[in-house]
């Protein structure tokens, strides 16, 4: 129903880093937004360790929520943002970052958990316990999120790890699929362990919801991860 694609991801299965950005949908430039995130993480450096992955990650975006902010105050405009969830591995290790409510998900023994918290209003009023799930998901100030790059002057993050094991499988995804595809719906899709198909279904499962919104999923399958000293990933990303 958009005109315009204001999301942008990365898949660098080699570099062990994935990333999902979805420019802030009402403002002006949210394209530009998620570009440069995504372009600011591709350029960065592995690391020895995984400690090193959030560290300079962070660095990048905050460089990118400084010049998100210098352009929105060039243009005249109170924001250009976007938000970011970003996926980083090194051994057995996987790292995370995130702002906003784009999110990431482990399937794990055919369970699915959500290994982000959106940064949202909507979120704020279930944790404190004025709104069930269902509530939320169709809450009029679904959308109105409280942090993403460059949406202030100082960039807050959450950031999370975790040890991986064999088989299990990631997804990240921007919000135009996690408002439109339930959990129990994301599960049946990622359970057939293949990356291309599992994708494929998720994108399909929220265009057929509504497509209310761009859809982005990148969905990683960890094979392996004692195999040496680098974790083995088969990697997919389907945009939409």
């Amino acid at each position: 129903m958009r005109a315009l694609n204001e999301d942008a991801c990365l898949d660098l299965p080699r570099k062990g880093l994935w990333a999902v950005a979805d420019g802030m949908g009402g403002h002006t430039a949210g394209d530009l937004a998620s570009g440069m995130i995504v372009r600011s993480l591709e350029a960065l450096a592995v690391p020895n360790a995984l400690t090193g992955f959030p560290v300079a990650a962070r660095g990048a975006l905050h460089t990118v929520n400084h010049q998100l902010r210098e352009e929105a105050a060039r243009r005249g405009v109170r924001m250009i943002g976007s938000t970011v969830a970003v996926l980083m591995a090194k051994g057995r290790e996987f790292g995370w970052l995130w702002a906003g409510d784009s999110r990431i998900y482990l399937y794990r023994d055919a369970r699915l958990e959500a290994l982000t918290t959106d940064h949202s209003y909507v979120a704020e009023l279930q944790a404190q316990g004025h709104l069930s799930a269902e509530a939320a998901r169709h809450h009029p100030s679904q959308h109105l999120i409280t942090r993403a790059v460059g949406a202030a002057d100082w960039l807050d993050l959450d950031e999370g790890r975790i040890v991986v094991r064999d088989g299990d499988r990631f997804l990240l995804c921007s919000d135009g699929l996690s408002n439109e595809v339930q959990a129990h719906d994301i599960g049946q899709a990622l359970d057939c362990g293949d990356c291309r198909q599992a994708a494929d279904a998720l994108v399909e499962l929220a265009l057929q919801a509504g497509g209310r919104d761009n859809v982005t999923a990148v969905v990683v399958r960890v094979e392996d991860p004692g195999a040496s000293d680098r974790t083995l990933v088969n990697p997919v990303v389907v945009g939409g």
